[in-house]
């Protein structure tokens, strides 16, 4: 495959399939020295990504219109499917403008618009980008996103940024839904065996690659075969060698082989696994591209 767009080359593909469980097709991506950004089609999307053995996503909303997007390709598109939510940041600005309520109850008929909605999600708390005064609003969205996910039988896809004690407290607190996934898992070994012990899934991304990522790595070799998943989290966090670069579904085989190593695993065997897991994560099998 040549490179087009700005994007890096294809790696090499995968041995067996693999899902991303975690993108922004919707988002447009950025990258120094292509005016305006770009923006990857759904379609040149999806097939890239099947080229190399990523055959199912997750496309992730972080807002309404996001998320009304992505239940829309999802129902469009047999090898995507939805997640729902308000990012953590979004909370303290519809709160300021009296709208929190009203975007919560929004979501939550999202949440019930078919089996393409497999998510609630990207929720949680994000102590890195609002301040104090932001994080009631959070701690607001964050609960009621939980209670969406449990009434409505989905996964839960937390995102959490400088916030690992917090974010088990209101776990513990609210009760942990039946599939939970952490999202872009950032913590050390010790939170990863925490989340857990609470039945989570971890899903790395590219930045188990980073040269000062050590934690991430320490993290992935206590997490037991079972409750690894991977993502990109596109267009974001591009591994290694293409760090600084938009990132997309078809770079997973970097991660996806970096991890095999740290793990101790061939590549084959850690695509079947995250397969499975995935599966199980997000409540059962959805179709492939191709």
């Amino acid at each position: 495959m040549t490179v087009t767009h700005g994007w890096p080359q294809a790696p090499e593909a995968l041995p067996s399939p693999v899902v991303d469980n975690h993108c922004h097709l919707d988002h447009r991506a950025y990258s120094k020295g292509i005016e305006g950004g770009l923006l990857i089609p759904v379609d040149e999307a999806l097939d890239r990504a099947a080229d190399v053995n990523v055959t199912r996503v997750v496309q992730v909303g972080c807002d309404l219109e996001g998320s009304r997007w992505a239940v829309e390709t999802a129902a469009a598109y047999p090898s995507v499917v939805a997640a729902v939510a308000l990012h953590p940041n979004e909370a303290p600005r519809l709160a300021s403008a009296g709208q929190l309520d009203a975007a919560l109850a929004e979501i939550d008929a999202l949440a019930q618009s078919g089996d393409h909605v497999r998510a609630v999600g990207e929720t949680g708390l994000d102590y890195f980008r609002t301040g104090e005064d932001g994080r009631e609003a959070q701690h607001t969205s964050f609960r009621e996103h939980i209670r969406i996910a449990k009434r409505h039988d989905k996964t839960l896809v937390i995102h959490d940024r400088d916030s690992h004690d917090d974010v088990l407290a209101v776990l513990d607190d609210e009760g942990v839904p039946d599939r939970v996934v952490m999202h872009c898992f950032s913590g050390d070994a010790d939170f990863a065996r925490a989340c857990v012990e609470r039945g989570a899934y971890l899903s790395f991304a590219g930045t188990v690659t980073f040269k000062n990522a050590e934690n991430l790595r320490e993290a992935l070799r206590v997490t037991p075969a079972d409750r690894i998943l991977v993502e990109t989290d596109a267009p974001f966090l591009t591994p290694i060698p293409h760090r600084g670069q938009p990132n997309a579904s078809f770079m997973i085989p970097l991660t996806v082989r970096f991890m095999a190593e740290i793990a101790g695993k061939t590549v084959e065997e850690l695509c079947k696994d995250i397969d499975v897991n995935t599966d199980r994560a997000f409540g059962g099998r959805w179709a492939q591209r191709r």
